[in-house]
């Protein structure tokens, strides 16, 4: 790797408030997680707004949040609104950038203004993927070593390692180029999102990129969430079928039909829901520029971490 693909942001002692960025959090029917992410952003130096979309099917977070001494700013769609409820975020943010947590996620003291520095020194920026730690350990998430592996090229006008692919929960967008780009596609709802809104971004012309100096904290229930594979299977054919020319994205599906036949977990419920979404898929499909299809092509089959996508 490159001095300039091995930079980092300068660590600072630095603790008065920061306005440039706020924090988008999405949260459903886990009020316990949701007020332990709400003390440790409320607690950062930088002072961020907080935008909270929840999408919870009961009150017990909605009174989480109201009891609360912060002042996050609270919407409850009417429905789950999935990973879409970051679009509704990012819509109501003032600020020029955005980070993203989940519930179970927050920042470290810091990170929020060192990504707000790099943002403001690169223009053509569009999205910083952070170092995640996991647990009260702190262990590596998977993913870090998957992103900083990325082969694709260091751009002389970016700081970091350029992806096409991070961790929802651990990203600062330029609110105007994720809104530009569309934000979280409404055909994928939730899980393994992200590489589809990297494609985009990347066809814009935004950069996005991998900046282990910046780091999130992420604490996920042991085992995780249940029923989300099918989600992850589903949503990468989706993401081919959306972006990717038709020889990939059939190759995907027909990977899909081998899995479901052969009872893989998952597998027959996400082809099920591909079929289902296939004439939307379809009719919504725009090629990739060729500059970016090659990036694609050079992450093609290298390890992905818990499915979420290419570096």
């Amino acid at each position: 790797m490159s001095d300039r693909c091995d930079s980092r942001a300068e660590a600072t002692d630095v603790i008065a408030p920061d306005g440039r960025v706020t924090v988008a959090v999405i949260t459903r029917d886990r009020s316990a997680e949701m007020l332990r992410t709400l003390d440790a952003l409320t607690a950062l130096p930088e002072r961020p707004p907080v935008i909270v979309v929840d999408n919870s099917s009961d009150d017990a977070t909605l009174r989480v949040l109201r009891g609360h001494p912060s002042a996050a700013r609270v919407v409850r769609p009417r429905r789950n609104t999935g990973a879409l409820g970051r679009n509704i975020a990012v819509l109501r943010a003032r600020t020029p950038y955005v980070a993203f947590s989940d519930d179970d996620s927050w920042w470290s003291p810091g990170a929020l203004r060192k990504a707000a520095d790099l943002l403001d020194a690169h223009p053509r920026l569009g999205l910083l993927a952070a170092r995640t730690l996991v647990g009260p350990d702190r262990y590596e998430d998977p993913i870090n070593a998957v992103l900083a592996a990325s082969p694709l090229p260091c751009a002389p006008d970016l700081p970091g390692r350029p992806v096409l692919g991070f961790l929802a929960c651990a990203c600062v967008v330029r609110r105007d180029a994720f809104l530009g780009a569309g934000g979280y596609h409404p055909l994928l709802f939730f899980g393994g999102e992200e590489t589809l809104l990297a494609y985009d971004l990347a066809a814009d012309g935004w950069g996005v990129t991998y900046e282990p100096s910046l780091t999130a904290r992420h604490h996920p229930e042991p085992g995780g969430r249940g029923g989300r594979s099918h989600l992850l299977l589903r949503n990468e054919v989706l993401t081919l079928l959306l972006r990717r020319p038709l020889p990939v994205a059939l190759r995907a599906v027909a990977r899909l039909v081998t899995a479901a036949s052969a009872g893989e977990p998952g597998a027959r419920l996400a082809l099920r829901e591909v079929l289902a979404r296939l004439p939307a898929a379809l009719a919504r499909r725009e090629a990739l520029p060729p500059d970016v299809e090659s990036a694609a092509r050079l992450l093609d089959g290298r390890p992905c971490a818990e499915g979420r996508g290419a570096p």
